[in-house]
């Protein structure tokens, strides 16, 4: 790991996005809250937040970061689930690690959810995917002196 043990604490943000691809079949279920398995963009929301809580257990070199917030958002515009997730905090490093794997989450969670659904007579997922994860914005505020 990289020492940042002489940085400053500073407000830290950070927003990534991505979408999903689903059947027709899918959204509906989703839209409609007929989803065997329950609220599938809850249970998403839940499973990035905690996403954003394990990422130094998943990605070796990442520190451990006190996290003070996480959004997360969904839009719906068929055949595409797009997520966001924003994750705000007060430290030495930056958060765009936790705000990717939140998003990389909620969308394997909503993916679970649906499996049943998107896969053809064969077991296969012939269209769903996930793609375009991205960091859309990274920011870096002034010094807390409070912290």
């Amino acid at each position: 790991m990289i020492d940042v043990g002489d940085k400053r604490l500073v407000k830290r943000r950070a927003v990534a996005s991505g979408r999903i691809r689903l059947s027709e079949r899918s959204i509906e279920a989703v839209r409609g809250g007929r989803v065997k398995k329950g609220d599938t963009l809850e249970c998403a929301r839940v499973a990035a937040t905690l996403a954003v809580k394990k990422v130094p257990d998943l990605v070796p070199y990442c520190h451990h970061i006190p996290i003070d917030e996480v959004i997360v958002g969904f839009s719906i515009d068929a055949p595409w689930i797009s997520c966001d997730c924003e994750v705000r905090a007060h430290y030495r490093t930056g958060v765009e690690m936790e705000a990717l794997m939140g998003v990389q989450i909620a969308l394997l969670t909503i993916w679970d959810m649906v499996k049943y659904i998107e896969k053809d007579e064969s077991g296969q997922y012939p269209i769903t995917e996930i793609c375009g994860v991205k960091v859309l914005t990274k920011e870096k505020g002034i010094y807390d002196k409070n912290r």
